[in-house]
């Protein structure tokens, strides 16, 4: 009897032992701290961020703390499109579809999404850089003319000044068609590459973004006019988006600091782009 008794008590020991290991404070704190100031990053993007920030931790053990202390990244809601491609105005072939990029500059892609306030609706236009992933020019207002779009665009050129020959890339909407925008990719001797028409994969990194930028910010978000829902999704753009927001498709970088590694380490920049490909 008292050597079961002995056994089950070492049993117990080892057992709190265990579970002491499996899941200390501290860790289970940064998780929960990650995991809400990024409500849709799911294990792997918390457990780079984690990495990022010191600690050595397995995916798998992050995981089970997620469902432990259901921290399971929100689901995401259906994207609506605002593209009107039913125009006679002139469109282009895909030439992003075979475009290898291995730096900034290379492949702009570029497209519009509808952002819900308490009374109205607002359209917010962007410009991707297709290699970083980061936003070079943005443009939210109430109306879908083209001239948001042309926006969007000058804010683009005037930030990166690129030379001639850069690919730019959207959908067959009448924004991207009308001759206004045309004409400012001419002067900048800008080559024009446009979706097929109702293929949303052709131009899936916008896609993707859009779906973060909604769930991230808008989802969780209620503006009350357009001069605040400027400000605060400007600021998610240019601070959160740009600067901190980690992106699977880039090594767990932020766009801003992917394109500084690019300036130091560009052969090894180039390697990881190409295999998230």
């Amino acid at each position: 009897m008292e050597q079961q008794r002995q056994l089950r008590a070492r049993a117990g020991f080892y057992r709190r032992g265990v579970r002491f290991r499996s899941a200390p404070v501290e860790l289970r704190d940064q998780v929960q701290r990650v995991a809400l100031e990024w409500p849709t990053y799911g294990s792997r993007r918390i457990t780079a961020e984690l990495r990022r920030g010191g600690l050595s931790v397995n995916r798998k053990r992050v995981q089970r703390l997620m469902r432990e202390d259901n921290l399971l990244c929100l689901r995401k809601r259906k994207f609506v499109t605002t593209t009107d491609s039913a125009h006679g105005l002139q469109v282009y072939p895909n030439l992003a579809a075979a475009l290898v990029v291995s730096g900034i500059n290379q492949l702009w892609r570029a497209d519009i999404t509808y952002i819900r306030l308490l009374e109205e609706f607002v359209y917010l236009a962007v410009v991707l850089d297709a290699f970083s992933r980061r936003a070079i020019g943005w443009a939210l207002d109430a109306t879908l003319e083209a001239r948001l779009a042309v926006a969007a665009l000058e804010m683009a050129f005037a930030r990166r000044r690129p030379a001639p020959g850069l690919v730019h890339h959207s959908d067959q909407g009448v924004q991207y068609a009308s001759h206004d925008y045309v004409a400012r990719l001419e002067t900048h001797q800008v080559r024009i590459s446009m979706s097929r028409r109702g293929n949303p994969w052709d131009n899936a990194t916008c896609e993707s973004f859009m779906k973060t930028l909604k769930c991230e910010e808008v989802y969780r978000s209620e503006y009350r006019n357009l001069i605040e829902a400027r400000a605060r999704i400007g600021e998610f753009l240019e601070e959160v988006y740009n600067q901190k927001r980690l992106h699977s498709s880039l090594g767990y970088c932020p766009p801003a600091e992917f394109e500084r590694l690019q300036s130091s380490r560009p052969m090894l920049v180039a390697a990881v782009a190409q295999e998230a490909r």
